[in-house]
């Protein structure tokens, strides 16, 4: 007997980040962050429970994946085997419209689409509150791509795992678009996972950014509510910047910047200087996104050009939520 779950998922860029975990086994973020959900990038998984199989079988974008790789995935699926009082082992087929380990949020999309579809194939029917716990265990910021718009993942209380999780906080419908400057799409050196630990580990500055993000994310919820982009803007580039200070200060230095990424900021900063509204922003990776106004991206484009090849700017608008697919629309 054979169950099957489909399900697409789009990846976010968070705008107050998330970088360190106070619990490690849990997932469970130093400080609450705040994302937008792109509908430019996005995972599609396809999860079938299949009482033959004598252990769970993944591919990535038709590539079979070796023990360690599926070894993650088993652990997660467990979330939802043990829920729902089962062995079954699962044939899992994701394909990844994402540049994987690039600082783009490719474990987001994947993890939210893999929780998406496992809820549906072993008709768990649990709410996205509760997929968002769950997703949060197989990548910190797959708990932000169960849902669409603005997001804010909520840091919860001490350890207790069910308190941690996210929550729409605007659908983003208000003229609001990103722009990523793909630098480098190749795979980083430094995971974000070792990049974390060394910096909480060995920075002097990271407490004071750990505090200042809360103030952060306090300003620019009254941001999105009064639908101030400038205000939203600013809080956005600084919250970045000061992550990546905190990693600068680490022991050794950690940098995922190159000299394009430079580059590119110093561009968005002289688009702005034209009366252009538009902000910077960087995760874990070189690559550079942009926050702007929709009603603004074709002309922040075309200033781009004057600098960068046309594949390397990728224009986004706002993404939804975790949706199910059917057969007919899993074209793979």
């Amino acid at each position: 007997m054979k169950s099957v779950g489909r399900c697409r998922a789009h990846t976010n860029i968070a705008l107050i980040k998330y970088w360190g975990k106070r619990n490690d086994e849990l997932f469970l973020p130093m400080n609450s962050s705040l994302s937008l959900t792109l509908d430019a990038f996005y995972t599609d998984t396809q999860v079938i429970l299949d009482e033959s199989l004598v252990s769970d079988v993944f591919y990535l974008d038709d590539v079979k994946q070796g023990e360690k790789e599926t070894e993650k995935i088993t652990n997660f699926l467990n979330l939802f085997r043990n829920r729902a009082n089962i062995e079954t082992k699962a044939c899992i087929k994701s394909y990844n419209h994402v540049p994987t380990a690039a600082g783009l949020a490719s474990s987001a999309s994947a993890f939210s689409a893999l929780a998406g579809a496992m809820n549906q194939a072993t008709n768990l029917n649990l709410d996205l509150e509760t997929l968002s716990i769950f997703a949060r265990q197989g990548s910190g910021s797959a708990t932000r791509s169960i849902y669409g718009g603005f997001v804010e993942w909520d840091m919860g209380e001490a350890d207790l795992s069910e308190t941690s999780h996210a929550v729409q906080v605007d659908d983003a419908s208000w003229d609001i678009g990103m722009i990523v400057i793909a630098v480098n799409t190749g795979k980083k050196k430094l995971s974000s996972r070792v990049g974390m630990k060394q910096t909480i580990a060995t920075s002097p500055f990271y407490s004071s950014w750990v505090e200042t993000a809360t103030k952060d994310i306090k300003n620019i919820k009254k941001a999105i509510k009064s639908k101030d982009f400038v205000t939203l803007g600013e809080i956005t580039e600084s919250n970045g910047m000061k992550m990546h200070a905190t990693m600068l200060g680490a022991m050794p230095p950690i940098s995922y910047w190159e000299p394009d990424s430079v580059k590119a900021i110093q561009k968005v900063k002289e688009i702005r200087d034209t009366g252009l509204p538009c902000y910077v922003t960087m995760d874990a990776g070189p690559n550079v996104k942009v926050l702007c106004k929709k009603s603004d991206m074709t002309e922040i484009e075309n200033r781009l050009l004057e600098d960068f090849d046309r594949k390397q700017i990728i224009p986004s608008h706002v993404g939804e939520g975790i949706t199910l697919l059917s057969e007919d629309e899993w074209n793979y």
